[in-house]
């Protein structure tokens, strides 16, 4: 559940921007083979991997979009997945104990420290899965089972709940079931109401007969994190989630200040509205229609789907179980990354939201640029504007990135919740979209 715009602000390093001949791809590999093994080294991950997927939706495709003229023909998309872990661990060595600093210049080094598996196929995402073979297990005898990332793996996904959360609200908008216009009060009467003593400065001027639902889309309420008190790490209702961030210091209203808070109101709102609670309605929706047999919300279930690997915190802790109660419609989905590259190029196509909420999704003006409704767009040093999230729990740092007609899409995941270097992630968004 990360603010973004640490992420934005961070500049390209020049040594990450030519990678050594020693870590160049060989020819006719994806850029971001060479920039992968870097999350392992200079990013001290236990294990890394992305799935990438180029071409316009076919028709037959699950979630495909109306034929459009303008576009090209449709074609089988191309998938390719890689993944890279830290080699010459068993599987009870704890992520802090198998990410040395090596004594030599990691970019120079990576041959040595880490095992790049790549794969790439043509065709449906069933073709992507008979990349991830039996027989990559076999090319890592050196490597532990609690480290490997497949490309299987079930995984939570944080903060990309929130995209999630925001096209089932446009939805719901594009029905005229709510307007983005409405005051929260409208929906949930009493949740938000400004504090009438002049001692007490924490809600004051939040009211949520003011407040707008497009103004939690956006993170413009001002409304406090309610996971700077928990740290992510207690399990709360949503009420509770609100009280606790009733109690704490209001940002400005009308100013970009990202809150979890805010997506968790709207998870409430939906069930308001609909009558069904925003997992409900987000699989009849979205993970239903688009064929998303990896993602699911698991309420309070503290376990993964099989397949899964391991997860630890930048600590070393294993946190492989974990109640997603501490982020709810912030940030309890669970996924896998061809589900995740599916569904945003499915939004970014046009396929779940019309043209105007799309548009509206987009719009970053509230936001001051940093932030649409659900997604935000980050610039690359090739001029190149990627669309999308990421998400860090306990556990899991992914972020995926989409190009704005949604004909290409990474997803790359750590099974950790911090990355060492954090100018990696451009470092890698660039490599699979400026080469």
């Amino acid at each position: 559940m990360p603010n973004p715009r640490t992420l934005l602000a961070i500049p390209l390093a020049v040594a990450l921007i030519g990678l050594t001949s020693a870590s160049a791809p060989p020819a006719g590999k994806p850029a971001t083979d060479a920039t992968l093994p870097l999350l392992v080294t200079r990013g001290k991950a236990p294990a890394a991997a992305l799935l990438a997927r180029e071409a316009p939706w076919s028709t037959t495709e699950p979630g495909a979009p109306a034929a459009q003229p303008d576009r090209q023909a449709a074609q089988r998309p191309l998938w390719h997945f890689a993944h890279v872990n830290q080699p010459t661990v068993d599987d009870t060595t704890p992520p802090a104990d198998i990410n040395p600093t090596p004594d030599t210049d990691p970019e120079s080094d990576i041959a040595t420290h880490t095992n790049v598996v790549s794969k790439t196929a043509t065709g449906s995402p069933s073709d992507a899965r008979n990349t991830d073979s039996d027989s990559d297990a076999d090319t890592e005898t050196d490597n532990g089972a609690a480290t490997r990332i497949r490309r299987t793996d079930h995984f939570r996904a944080g903060s990309i709940t929130k995209t999630f959360i925001a096209t089932v609200v446009l939805q719901l908008a594009a029905e005229h079931r709510l307007s983005l216009s409405d005051p929260v009060e409208r929906h949930l009467p009493g949740l938000i109401r400004a504090k009438d003593s002049e001692n007490d400065k924490s809600t004051k001027g939040l009211d949520g007969r003011t407040l707008t639902l497009r103004a939690l889309l956006t993170h413009t309420s001002g409304l406090a994190d309610y996971t700077s008190a928990t740290k992510g790490l207690v399990p709360l209702t949503p009420s509770e989630a609100v009280r606790t961030a009733l109690t704490l210091p209001t940002t400005a209203p009308g100013r970009w200040s990202y809150s979890n808070t805010n997506y968790v109101v709207l998870g409430m709102v939906i069930k308001q509205v609909t009558g069904r609670s925003y997992a409900a309605e987000t699989a009849r929706r979205i993970i239903t229609p688009l064929r998303l047999s990896g993602t699911s919300f698991p309420g309070t279930r503290s376990t993964l789907p099989s397949p899964h690997g391991r997860a630890y915190t930048h600590q070393g802790r294993d946190v492989t179980a974990l109640n997603p109660g501490v982020a709810g419609a912030a940030g309890e989905l669970i996924s896998t990354l061809t589900d995740l590259d599916r569904y945003y190029a499915a939004l970014l196509a046009g396929r779940l939201l019309p043209a105007p909420q799309l548009r509206q999704m987009l719009n970053t003006r509230a936001a001051e640029g940093h932030y649409g409704m659900g997604l935000y767009p980050q610039k690359l040093p090739c001029g190149t504007t990627v669309w999308g999230h990421n998400g860090r729990i306990p556990g899991s740092y992914v972020r995926t990135a989409a190009t704005r007609d949604g004909d290409r899409v990474l997803t790359f995941r750590v099974n950790t919740d911090e990355i060492a270097d954090p100018a990696l992630e451009r470092t890698l968004l660039t490599a699979e979209f400026c080469s």
